[in-house]
């Protein structure tokens, strides 16, 4: 499992690959940062009990719900995602 960061937060709002927003200071951050005390995990594949690392890669895998086994980033914002379940 992969440590959680700055950018898997319902708080942070990207600028760019390597920093963005945090809605709560204002503040730039970096993407990769530490997390604070007002992260909030946001809908990811990678956080999805219906998602499976293809072959110990985190950032690749698959849907295992889906009907056609689609291919998925563990990065992918899953927020409208009717089958999302939080592991």
């Amino acid at each position: 499992m992969q440590k959680e960061k700055c950018r898997d937060c319902k708080n942070y709002a990207p600028v760019d690959v390597v920093k963005g927003i945090c809605h709560i200071t204002k503040k730039l951050i970096q993407a990769e940062g530490e997390i604070c005390k007002e992260y909030l995990m946001i809908a990811k594949c990678k956080n999805c009990k219906n998602y499976s690392p293809d072959d110990g890669k985190e950032d690749i895998g698959i849907c295992k719900i889906s009907k056609n086994k689609f291919m998925a980033y563990g990065d992918m914002i899953s927020v409208t995602c009717t089958s999302y379940a939080e592991k």
